[in-house]
């Protein structure tokens, strides 16, 4: 056996040697026999990036050849040096060779991961291979250069007359609105984008139930309650950030929101607000303990009411992203923990602080009607906000996971308002009631057979976004504009459905040829994370116009969009500007 393997290897050698002396290489043999193609169209390798650290690797082998799994290997190297990789090989066929012996090998295509040690923005990879035909040829190792560039995630082959792809450090300006943030203009950026968090839609239910407490009482009381619902704020905010910064350094792509991702917690959150909204529609009535938050909330408890009062405000404001914080949050994430931190205790305080003012206001409280029966009717109203919003949040479920989980979802609230109903009441009664209650957590935790996302699908007239196509277009000469949004996202929301998803400027997209590409962030996906990352911020909605290749830099627009904003993008990037 040795002895034939040798006998073929030697045969071979001989056959290809006077090929490589005369200059014709493998590719002169192959149209001498013109039995075997030349080794790139027999083997045509692809490379997509798939995540923050890790590449793609797919073969397309041509019938009667195939390729050792035992040969392939890879070298990265970025500005920082060689990053440590390893294969994930996809199951492989079991072969005897005649000259490698028992091995396993990759017939009709080989699809494999190329998974890296550690983060790079850009790099040279090299890849080998080594294959044979059927037929009795064995091609020589063969390897391939490419240029990665993972913060737009292009991908070309390497000519050796380039330079490494930049890091976000020296990257062109234009891709960050963030890189000249200093940590001052951080804190100020970040206690104005938390200011501003008080007006938004996701916020002012909660932040209503507070104000309503104001009314009446002693304003020495106000005073303790405010400062107590600020630090419910800041420590909260504190403790997503650290959260966010722990699993963004254990490699997962995530930003602002990211809780919302999960079904489970989008789910408990709308159990959540319909608890509170019963609560206030005088349909239950909560008892001590754990069950008093409701009450508590409405600013009829002690501080730990207020304190936790700041705890949900911060939660449910983790949909929303104000102007000035895409900025602030995108320098806090590059920076160490103690600078990151103190960004985010900058958040909290500017969303706490028009409590802690009113508070203190005479002029704004003597301006709140006197105490009376509107105030019953008042809170009673306020219900319904906190009804609306547990039915967005399971369409959002319902968007993540599927409609059966939705359905299960709405099942065990239902059983949520008949336990709370029947804890009040005998042993009997609160027996059944926590019954019930398990029920719903039960209920909350089932997930349907279509948890694939239901958010695959695009609006008409867009383009799902990936990588490869993106740079594809551009370099055909089309302009793209990027939208990464969510479900969950309730500015994303907004500007679609005030600017971006409008009749007037589909049209506007469709006559100047620029593509309009949706990025759909409802569920975790570490690729737009990265790809979101790579422009500065930790949160969406991100808005990105990239011209043409050649014809200048992309740029991002604001959080919150108008028809001017957009329509002056639209000029930057095409040559027949319209007028406005």
């Amino acid at each position: 056996m040795a002895q034939s393997i040798f006998h073929r290897f030697f045969i071979s050698l001989l056959l290809i040697t006077p090929l490589l002396a005369n200059g014709q290489g493998l590719s002169g043999l192959v149209n001498q026999t013109t039995s075997f193609l030349p080794v790139e169209e027999a083997y045509q390798l692809e490379v997509e990036i798939t995540g923050p650290q890790e590449l793609r690797l797919y073969w397309q082998i041509e019938d009667a050849y195939y390729l050792y799994q035992h040969r392939f290997k890879a070298l990265l190297e970025d500005v920082d040096g060689s990053v440590p990789v390893e294969f994930e090989f996809s199951p492989a066929l079991d072969k005897n060779d005649e000259f490698f012996g028992d091995v396993s090998v990759y017939y009709h295509y080989a699809d494999l991961r190329l998974l890296a040690g550690r983060q790079f923005s850009g790099g040279r990879l090299s890849i080998t291979s080594q294959g044979c035909a059927d037929a009795g040829l064995c091609y020589p190792p063969h390897t391939e250069h490419f240029l990665i560039d993972a913060v737009t995630g292009a991908i070309r082959p390497d000519t050796g007359d380039a330079a490494l792809p930049l890091t976000p450090a020296n990257a062109a300006p234009g891709a960050s609105d963030s890189g000249g943030t200093t940590l001052w203009l951080a804190l100020l950026f970040a206690f104005l984008g938390g200011i501003i968090l008080n007006a938004m839609p996701c916020v002012f239910p909660i932040l209503s139930l507070k104000v309503l407490s104001f009314a009446t009482g002693d304003p020495a009381a106000h005073h303790r309650h405010a400062w107590w619902y600020l630090l419910g704020v800041v420590a909260s905010f504190v403790a997503v950030a650290s959260a966010l910064i722990t699993l963004q350094g254990m490699g997962s792509a995530i930003g602002w929101g990211f809780q919302l991702q999960s079904p489970g917690f989008v789910i408990g959150l709308a159990y959540l607000f319909t608890a509170m909204a019963l609560s206030l529609s005088g349909l239950v009535q909560f008892g001590g303990g754990l069950m008093n938050i409701g009450s508590t909330l409405a600013g009829q408890g002690g501080h730990s009411g207020s304190f936790f009062t700041g705890v949900l405000a911060v939660v449910v404001a983790s949909p929303c992203t104000a102007p000035f914080m895409g900025s602030a949050l995108g320098f806090a994430l590059t920076q160490p923990l103690p600078v990151a931190l103190s960004v985010f205790v900058a958040l909290g305080l500017g969303m706490a602080s028009p409590m802690v003012l009113l508070s203190y206001s005479r002029l704004a409280r003597s301006a709140l009607p006197r105490p009376g029966a509107w105030m019953e009717t008042l809170k009673e109203f306020l219900a319904f906000p906190l009804y609306a919003t547990a039915v967005w949040l399971l369409w959002v479920a319902g968007k993540q996971a599927g409609v059966d989980t939705m359905a299960a979802a709405l099942a065990g609230l239902v059983m949520l308002a008949l336990g709370l109903w029947l804890y009040r009441g005998s042993i009997l009664r609160r027996i059944v009631a926590l019954i019930c209650l398990g029920l719903a957590v039960t209920l909350a935790t089932f997930r349907g057979p279509d948890t694939g996302s239901q958010t695959a699908g695009t609006r008409e007239g867009t383009v799902t976004w990936t990588a490869s196509s993106l740079q594809g277009l551009r370099a055909e000469g089309v302009p793209v504009f990027v939208d990464v949004t969510a479900d969950w996202c309730i500015t994303c929301l907004a500007n679609e459905q005030a600017v971006l998803f409008t009749d007037e400027m589909t049209e506007e997209f469709a006559d100047r040829g620029v593509v309009y590409m949706v990025a759909d962030w409802t569920q975790y996906d570490p690729v737009i994370g990265e790809f979101v990352n790579s422009h500065g911020r930790s949160g969406i909605p991100l808005y990105v116009m990239y011209p043409p290749d050649g014809a200048g830099e992309p740029f991002l627009l604001p959080q919150l969009l108008t028809r001017t904003i957009v329509l002056d993008a639209l000029d930057r990037v095409t040559q027949n500007p319209q007028p406005l």
